[in-house]
């Protein structure tokens, strides 16, 4: 099965958390916060958007951070993604 987004949507496969902190500290399951980087595996096709054109900024492979609380989880194939507005993403990673 196959992700494909609408509008101005696009889905993200989370990039792993951290196993340790920068000082050492090796942090158990459970504690590690969910990282907010994240890769683009789907864009959508933009368009007309609450009435304003949207152009798409972000393409396929392009590492990004998006906000904190921003868009749906969805678990397909045993694979989790986030599906999150173009608006939400913050800025790519270069």
């Amino acid at each position: 099965m196959k992700l494909v987004p609408l509008s101005d949507r696009v889905v993200l496969k989370q990039m792993e958390a951290e196993e340790t902190t920068k000082s050492g500290i090796v942090l158990p399951g459970q504690n590690k916060e969910k990282p907010q980087q994240a890769e683009v595996v789907a864009v959508g096709p933009g368009g007309l958007v609450d009435g304003k054109e949207v152009e798409m900024k972000v393409s396929v492979g392009d590492k990004v951070i998006y906000s904190k609380y921003a868009g749906t989880e969805v678990e397909l194939d045993d694979v989790e993604y986030i599906i999150v507005r173009q608006s939400d993403i913050l800025a790519i990673i270069e």
